[in-house]
């Protein structure tokens, strides 16, 4: 069941009677309402698949992971390759591919990219209801002639990130990606809609520095951890450098070279 902050009322509902069924199973799956009044939040299953609404009159239009259209088409056709800095980050070059875990998947933005340019990826995101949102993404974007051979490269797993990593049984991953939730300040959390919806529902990550100590226990060669550009390093070992780039920068913690 979800842990519904206090201020955060969720219900499920169906954009239409056809998708009822749906909308009652992903209402069982997560411990969510069918219908709540004075909600907050919706997740709305339809024709699209599964989105989160905002309720109110100056609510953002509703999200959704869409791995064939949209933004993440756009840039797997027209993004740079791997001449993108989240690529250099992870250290794609000629003949490398590491194994990437991203433990703070979110809508699976970056985690798509690495996917698209050949990484095999494992994803793990700890609010349950953007784990719904990523889920049906990948599930969806499996039918898709284009986007399946991708989709297949990313593994989503559930849980707490610092458990996870923690209890890793198996060969663990080469690279660990982290890009946690930054305390914002003043206005910048209406930048995006994405951001208006995550700030209630998932808060800050207070327990950053622990998720950095849990990815340097467990990645065998780097760590990467994207921060804002002019924000501090998290708490804990300092990186031995950073990409920078316009708005956001990305912290290496390197522990051994990639090798093809």
């Amino acid at each position: 069941m979800i842990e519904q902050p206090a201020a955060c009322r969720i219900h499920v509902e169906a954009s239409t009677p056809a998708f009822q069924p749906q909308a009652e199973q992903w209402a069982e799956r997560l411990g969510l309402p069918m219908q709540v009044a004075g909600a907050e939040f919706a997740l709305q299953v339809g024709e699209q698949g599964l989105q989160l609404q905002q309720l109110g009159a100056d609510a953002p239009g509703p999200v959704r992971v869409d791995f064939v259209e949209g933004g993440a088409a756009h840039r797997r056709l027209f993004g740079g390759g791997t001449g993108q800095m989240i690529a250099k980050a992870v250290g794609i070059a000629q003949g490398v591919r590491p194994r990437v875990l991203d433990a703070t998947a979110g809508l699976g933005k970056d985690a798509f990219v690495l996917a698209s340019l050949g990484c095999e990826m494992s994803l793990i995101e700890r609010q349950p209801l953007i784990g719904a949102l990523l889920e049906d993404g990948l599930a969806r974007g499996a039918e898709d002639f284009d986007v399946a051979p991708i989709v297949a490269r990313m593994r989503l797993l559930k849980g707490n990130s610092i458990e996870v990593m923690r209890n890793w049984e198996g060969e663990p991953p080469q690279v660990i990606y982290l890009d946690p939730m930054f305390p914002h300040r003043e206005k910048t959390a209406l930048v995006k809609k994405e951001m208006r919806l995550f700030r209630p529902l998932v808060g800050d990550d207070p327990d950053a520095p622990a998720l950095l100590e849990a990815a340097l226990a467990l990645a065998s060669h780097r760590v990467v951890v994207k921060r804002p550009r002019k924000a501090p390093s998290i708490a804990g070992p300092k990186p031995s450098h950073a990409l920078d780039g316009k708005s956001s920068r990305y912290d290496i913690y390197p522990k051994k070279a990639l090798k093809s």
